[in-house]
């Protein structure tokens, strides 16, 4: 009479109410690796190719914005030497690069 029926019901079906519980967690870790994790991974791998290909007279804009012209890169240290003005040159750490700035294209005039 005391009894809830809870406490009255039995443990069938363990496994399967195992995987019901864990089914959810293994749902959004899944979301999470495809939408954002292997993304990420992808942009800092294509980040580390872009400042390994790193040449002289590259116009180039850092992370706090700067834009400047590659004047010198040292190999043998992540340092990297940027004119931002006319005989003004200062070093940057190499992973502030944030882009590449490619010069724009030539628009080609074909009349038809």
């Amino acid at each position: 009479m005391f009894i809830s029926p809870a406490y009255a019901q039995t443990a069938d079906g363990g496994t399967a109410a195992v995987i019901m519980q864990l089914l959810p967690l293994i749902l959004i870790f899944a979301v999470f690796y495809f939408l954002l994790i292997r993304p990420q991974q992808k942009k800092m791998k294509e980040h580390r190719a872009l400042l390994g290909q790193l040449k002289r007279n590259d116009k180039v804009v850092t992370a706090g914005g700067i834009v400047g012209t590659i004047s010198k890169v040292r190999d043998d240290s992540d340092e990297i030497e940027v004119e931002i003005a006319p005989g003004v040159r200062v070093t940057v750490v190499r992973g502030t690069i944030a882009s590449v700035v490619k010069p724009p294209e030539p628009a080609n005039d074909t009349k038809a």
